[in-house]
């Protein structure tokens, strides 16, 4: 059953690791920008009803104006750290919204497959990630840099976005953390110190991340090949 979905895009992030005097979430792969890229996605997925787009409001509409967006319901301000921006977002989000899917948008090859599926573990689960389980072999090193264990590679996930809670689980894990000061590298991580559980969700290898300059390469050869294929 399709419950009122809102969609929190993350776009204020420096990207001090992509070494390029444009942030990576402008950054254009096969002639669209980052941001759009990844908003076009969303868009696309019958399962959300609004987007509201963190990050630099004046670049954002200003970019945003040469394409159409019927579903983006707000643009607004990020803050001093991701977690922050992630509540600005939420806080913006309609009232009428049950769920909430939080995105980076430096994740532009999301496709709007992955969000539907991830969409619908939440609705199942209250809480559900977009996830890579590993194929490599995984070592825990030690403050010397030397392996102190191998892991068992079985139980080990790459955590990606999106990210999608029920709003009442979200909110109380997200201002929860805030009034306790208490950090977070990404939104299931607050959900889990208060007990939830997060379903994992199987997304394959191409949802990566702009993080460094050689990224671009390997987001365009994705294109290339979805292009073969006749995907998105």
């Amino acid at each position: 059953m399709h419950k009122f979905t809102s969609a929190v895009i993350l776009a204020a992030g420096n990207g001090t690791r992509f070494g390029s005097d444009m942030k990576k979430q402008y950054v254009t792969i096969d002639g669209v920008p980052a941001v759009v890229r990844c908003m076009q996605s969303f868009e696309a997925c019958p399962l959300i009803d609004e987007i509201v787009l963190v990050g630099e409001m004046e670049q954002l509409r200003g970019l945003l104006s040469n394409y159409s967006f019927p579903k983006l319901s707000a643009v607004v301000g990020g803050g001093e750290t991701r977690q922050e921006s992630a509540l600005h977002g939420f806080d913006a989000i309609s009232d009428k919204a049950k769920y909430v899917a939080i995105h980076d948008a430096a994740r532009c090859l999301v496709t709007p497959a992955i969000i539907e599926d991830t969409v619908r573990a939440a609705y199942q689960y209250r809480a559900a990630v977009a996830a890579e389980k590993t194929v490599d072999t995984v070592k825990r090193g030690d403050q010397d840099g030397f392996i102190s264990e191998t892991l068992d590679r079985e139980g080990i996930w790459l955590v990606k976005t999106p990210q999608v809670f029920h709003c009442d689980v979200y909110r109380v894990a997200a201002y929860m953390a805030k009034k306790e000061k208490a950090a977070a590298t990404d939104d299931s991580m607050l959900c889990e110190r208060l007990g939830f559980r997060v379903k994992l969700v199987e997304c394959g290898p191409d949802n990566i991340k702009l993080t460094h300059p050689q990224d671009l390469m390997r987001a365009n050869a994705i294109l290339n090949m979805r292009k073969r294929k006749g995907e998105r």
